[in-house]
């Protein structure tokens, strides 16, 4: 029986270092190490439904992309369109501020925009559809520009089209900022695309 198992160790050993990984003098390069990152809740986030208002979405970063997440906000009653859309884009910009809950950070939502940036409606010479933040827009990263223009875009803060114009707190032009399928997917390296506007 002993004999047995010291004939089977040797086959055994050479079974067993076939099965590494040879070592390569080519370089290769699979990409990189694939994300644990789900980007997707996996039960309905109760603290985002928890104030009942306006459904709408804003969008968070999740790993190198950016995805929509569901939020409410409050808009008084009887509010006139253009101070609505101020309001609504007040909002949107104060939930991309805010830190993600629980069940968003366990997976990997973050945000890229800082708290404190206000924004306000048209000045004078103005298109009516005009937002101004506190801070110009080309100050702002590549990642809290795609999520503005993204989450303003796709609310009721602008026309509808999948633009959005925004100024800043100088005398800047405007520029028509538009969110795309390559800033929604890459907003680290894909700014928004933009033009400038007549106007202010």
């Amino acid at each position: 029986m002993n004999v047995r198992r010291v004939l089977a160790l040797p086959v055994l050993a050479l079974l067993l270092a076939g099965c590494g990984i040879r070592a390569t003098e080519v370089p290769t390069d699979f990409g990189p190490a694939p994300s644990r990152v789900r980007c997707s809740l996996s039960k309905p986030d109760i603290t985002t439904q928890a104030s009942r208002g306006l459904p709408v979405q804003v969008f968070l970063l999740c790993g190198s992309s950016l995805v929509t997440v569901d939020r409410t906000v409050r808009v008084p009653d009887g509010t006139a369109d253009s101070a609505r859309r101020v309001l609504v884009a007040q909002e949107l910009l104060d939930e991309l501020a805010a830190t993600p809950s629980a069940a968003e950070k366990e997976a990997g939502y973050t945000s890229d925009v800082r708290g404190g940036m206000t924004v306000s409606g048209p000045r004078p010479g103005d298109p009516a559809d005009a937002l101004r933040l506190s801070t110009r827009p080309g100050d702002l990263t590549s990642y809290s520009l795609a999520q503005l223009v993204c989450t303003f875009s796709d609310s009721a803060a602008a026309e509808g089209d999948g633009s959005v114009i925004l100024g800043g707190p100088g005398s800047e032009p405007l520029r028509r900022y538009e969110c795309t399928d390559e800033v929604r997917s890459r907003p680290g390296s894909k700014e928004p695309p933009s033009s400038e506007v007549a106007g202010g």
